[in-house]
């Protein structure tokens, strides 16, 4: 996997969620540690365990929407750990070797990419742990060094902190006090990787099809679309009425601009269940029938689906987005108005998943000249 991380980040960053050990992981920064003589060997890892990482998760929290940060906290602390160590350790090893074989004066350079080739790996750390956009990724990395500037202001308090961190009392202590403090820590990756076992297991089954689809679920979250389109596939292989398959590989087609493809796939959809995921087979039908210019068809889906979940802001939002195409800019403006106000309403827990839908309106209605 430390390996696979040079060629291919993004599927190495999924097999270390599927197979990693957090206590591994941390062994091997260690090691990469001892090539900076200028510092403890352990200070990189205590840095990377008590700042970066919080604050990667903090930021991700924010930028991602994903919720409460105590949640998060628990579940994704030891994949983003396991998955940064990794990182840290594919960077140092090879700077190593360039400061070995370089002249001095090129040391600088050797530093600066191996600090750009870390940000790349943390870049797929992120958006596979979390499920991000490559946008909010690359914003949570690119400000996740902001923890870090702060500690290099505090570093004298700080290094004393590291340094008592370090003595054979404390870890002594921490073993004896804390230990199940540090199990629960780990528990998120085992959860993970417990999950991912059973899984694979059912799917030897040929008959299992549902354990297909969940596989790939993980690897839509994890963003390896092809792997997760073969999973769906294999689903409907077994179950040709696998109808949440069908969805979800519309949904992937839709994403990758394969409109007519991912047409098929809602159509089907619809004809198996026509009320599929509370409709939302209707909202993502209509959404790809106006992608393909084909408002009509686009507006008596959307319709449908607006007439059932009057309060569901990414379906007033593509309403909208029809009338307005259509030339109802009165119709549409009204479907924008009703899409933000939808989301300024929604529960709690709902509002990360329909604040891109409220901004999207939003825009639009400035287009429009509201």
């Amino acid at each position: 996997m430390l390996a696979r991380l040079l060629a291919q980040p993004a599927q190495a960053m999924s097999d270390i969620l599927d197979r990693g050990s957090l206590l591994f992981a941390c062994l091997l920064a260690l090691a990469a540690s001892l090539f900076f003589p200028w510092m403890s060997f352990y200070t990189p890892l205590l840095l990377l365990a008590a700042i970066y990482v919080p604050g990667v998760l903090l930021l991700a929290t924010l930028f991602g929407h994903l919720g409460n940060l105590g949640m998060v906290f628990g579940r994704d602390y030891a994949p983003l750990l396991t998955c940064t160590a990794m990182s840290f350790t594919a960077a140092a090893v090879p700077y190593d070797l360039m400061v070995r074989t370089v002249p001095r004066e090129f040391f600088p350079f050797a530093g600066g990419l191996c600090i750009a080739y870390f940000v790349v790996l943390m870049f797929f750390a992120v958006r596979t742990v979390f499920g991000t956009g490559n946008g909010v990724a690359a914003g949570v990395v690119s400000l996740s060094w902001a923890p870090l500037g702060a500690a290099v202001v505090f570093m004298g308090p700080l290094r004393m902190l590291l340094s008592l961190a370090a003595s054979p009392f404390f870890i002594i202590f921490a073993i004896y006090f804390l230990r199940s403090e540090f199990e629960n820590m780990g528990q998120g990756l085992r959860r993970q990787q417990n999950l991912r076992r059973m899984l694979d297991a059912a799917a030897i089954n040929p008959h299992d099809g549902e354990a297909q689809y969940q596989i790939g679920l993980i690897m839509q979250q994890r963003r390896r679309y092809t792997e997760a389109v073969e999973r769906f596939r294999a689903a409907i292989a077994i179950d040709p009425t696998e109808t949440d398959a069908q969805f979800q590989l519309g949904r992937i087609a839709y994403s990758q601009k394969r409109y007519e493809e991912a047409l098929g796939f809602f159509l089907t959809a619809l004809k198996q269940d026509e009320k599929h995921s509370q409709s939302e087979a209707h909202r993502e039908s209509g959404a790809t029938y106006l992608a393909l210019g084909r408002c009509e068809e686009a507006r008596h889906e959307l319709e449908i689906y607006v007439e059932r979940r009057p309060y569901d802001p990414q379906g007033l939002y593509w309403n909208g987005r029809v009338r307005e195409e259509s030339g109802d800019k009165a119709g549409a403006r009204d479907m924008y108005q009703q899409a933000v106000e939808a989301a300024r309403t929604a529960p709690r827990y709902r509002r990360r998943f329909v604040a891109e839908w409220s901004r999207l309106a939003q825009r639009q209605l400035r287009k429009l000249g509201t």
